[in-house]
């Protein structure tokens, strides 16, 4: 398998992931050329339309968790157009982490976005999966 083809195996894998998550939605948006992880309208990830060398995921993290991974891994950098502090991305073609690791990185930043929605909102949100059984989408 060559580079751009486990780019884009990878990025199958985080978009089932992060559809995986109960109320989210992960959608190629035209007006921003990526692939949108959203929560009831909010973003909690990013990520390049197609698989290239330079293709990449923005997520959230903790501003000392980001801190720490930029300086751990090479392929981890300050988040591209977003805050700094809050947000890294991680170029997909990296072999420093797993996808594994990157889909736990998925799901910190999910439930730290999922964190500032309002009480009634997060319990709206978890009755989705004890309605559905699992993500609606799926």
């Amino acid at each position: 398998m060559d580079e751009l083809e486990l780019i884009q195996k990878r990025m199958k894998a985080f978009e089932k992931h992060g559809n995986s998550l109960v109320g989210a939605k992960v959608y190629y948006r035209g007006d921003w050329d990526a692939y949108y992880f959203d929560i009831a309208g909010k973003q909690f990830g990013i990520m390049s339309p197609k698989p290239s060398k330079e293709a990449l995921i923005t997520l959230k993290n903790l501003p000392e968790k980001n801190e720490e991974l930029r300086e751990m891994y090479e392929d981890v950098i300050p988040g591209y157009y977003a805050n700094k502090n809050h947000w890294n991305s991680i170029m997909l073609h990296t072999s420093e982490l797993s996808d594994e690791e990157i889909q736990l990185f998925i799901t910190v930043s999910y439930e730290l976005v999922l964190k500032k929605f309002p009480l009634k909102e997060r319990k709206r949100i978890s009755e989705l999966s004890t309605v559905s059984g699992e993500n609606e989408d799926n």
